[in-house]
């Protein structure tokens, strides 16, 4: 089974790179993230004629969070699990697809270390871990994929020099992240990638994809059961190529059956 965690930066923008690059790889599970689509404006039908069913939870103009799949859409939870404080924006979409429960993750950007965007962002990650004590256990099969706005490791970015006193990578943020994989979690592109220089993510300006400069933040987490099967992961970076991409690329996760 494939799956997939994409920032699409606009799904009413990217749909034709978006319903091409699935007829091209066809992934069993798609998490998508910046939907920014209203929720009576998912373009389900669209989906469906690719073979997937859908569950999106949107909010109009910004954020945005979907779950795509060919093996089964059950249980579908939008918003962090029963007895977390619920969010006020469309961040975090769960379904059980193929006998693993799937989440789809934004996490807040944080703008700025002395904006309350931050501690926002802070305060979501700690929620995110509430969502897995609550929902699920580590011998579950369990996947949070998604924009995690967080370098985990200075080999992650171009240049830490170039975020010094920035977000992304400070080291709240990254003992944000470190707490959610306490709970039995694991970066899995880390199992088959060692070497920095490796990023999923790459600013529209300056030519920082054709330079390099980029990060890498949309992680594809796994709980052991999940991670011991897993075969390979990838990023796609020839998404990030051609007319008016997502300025981030698609990372896949294959894991093989139980």
């Amino acid at each position: 089974m494939v799956i997939v965690t994409w920032n699409v930066n606009s799904l009413k923008a990217r749909l034709p790179r978006v319903q091409e690059w699935l007829e091209a790889n066809t992934p069993e599970v798609v998490c998508l993230q910046e939907t920014k689509l209203a929720q009576d404006k998912f373009p389900t039908e669209a989906i469906a004629e690719l073979g997937y069913e859908s569950a999106h939870f949107g909010q109009g103009q910004w954020n945005g969070v979907a779950i795509l799949s060919r093996v089964g859409l059950d249980n579908v939870v939008a918003n962090f699990a029963d007895g977390v404080e619920p969010d006020h924006e469309a961040r975090i979409i769960s379904a059980t697809c193929g006998g693993v429960r799937v989440s789809s993750v934004y996490v807040p950007n944080g703008r700025e270390l002395d904006n309350d965007h931050y501690q926002y962002k802070l305060s979501w990650m700690a929620r995110l871990r509430q969502h897995l004590d609550a929902s699920c256990s580590p011998a579950d099969d369990v996947v949070v994929a998604g924009d995690f706005n967080i370098a985990p490791e200075d080999r992650d970015v171009y240049d830490m020099a170039a975020f010094e006193g920035a977000t992304h990578v400070s080291q709240p943020e990254r003992d944000a992240l470190a707490h959610v994989n306490a709970f039995g979690m694991e970066d899995t592109y880390r199992r088959f990638h060692d070497e920095a220089g490796l990023y999923s993510w790459w600013d529209y300006r300056n030519g920082s994809f054709h330079k390099g400069h980029g990060m890498r933040i949309d992680l594809l987490l796994a709980t052991k059961s999940v991670a011991e099967r897993s075969v390979s992961s990838e990023v796609d970076r020839n998404a990030r190529k051609g007319e008016k991409p997502s300025d981030h690329a698609p990372v896949l996760l294959t894991v093989g059956p139980r």
